[in-house]
């Protein structure tokens, strides 16, 4: 079982439901889905940039992510219909904690000037990421990094409110930035 599952079964469970005062297990929220995605600009012109970020994906996640193509044409980006323009990958499970625990654990706080992460979700109780480099993994080996890349991160949660979806990341481990009235 992954670490960070049997921490959430064992000790946030209960501290949702004590804060929250819900009588049954199903109700505290949980984690469905983390879904990573990597938007290529320039992958259209260059076809070694998609297999790249790719790669970098795969290592990240450790699982293969699949190629996204482009819906429909739009001459201003020289994109044409069925053009690769990113991949994306959907962890659940086990792969999904492991995740989660390396993203909180090792990769955010390897953020240079890193202060908290904004405390905005999407009013649907799932919380979006925007990493501006990938370097921040420690699995990415620099030396095959030819452009710096960045990724999406969306972190989908049961919680049917912000509050508590903020709640359950928070007690996961994730570094919100405190609001002004917290500092006291």
């Amino acid at each position: 079982m992954a670490r960070l599952r049997q921490y959430y079964r064992e000790e946030v469970i209960p501290q949702i439901m004590q804060e929250l005062k819900y009588k049954n297990v199903c109700q505290v929220p949980r984690l469905e889905k983390i879904v990573l995605n990597m938007g290529m600009d320039a992958g259209t012109k260059e076809k070694g940039l998609i297999e790249e970020a790719e790669s970098h994906l795969t290592v990240i996640s450790g699982q293969k992510p699949i190629i996204t193509k482009a819906r429909k044409s739009i001459a201003g980006f020289k994109v044409r219909e069925g053009m690769p323009v990113g991949c994306k990958v959907s962890l659940r499970g086990a792969r999904m904690y492991e995740f989660f625990d390396r993203l909180v654990n090792v990769a955010i706080p390897r953020i240079r000037d890193f202060r908290g992460l904004e405390n905005k979700l999407d009013g649907h109780g799932n919380y979006t990421l925007g990493i501006q480099e990938i370097i921040i993994f420690p699995e990415i080996d620099l030396d095959h990094v030819t452009r710096q890349q960045g990724m999406d991160t969306i972190i989908v949660t049961s919680a049917e409110t912000d509050n508590e979806a903020r709640l359950l990341l928070s007690l996961m481990g994730m570094p919100f930035k405190r609001k002004p009235e917290d500092k006291k």
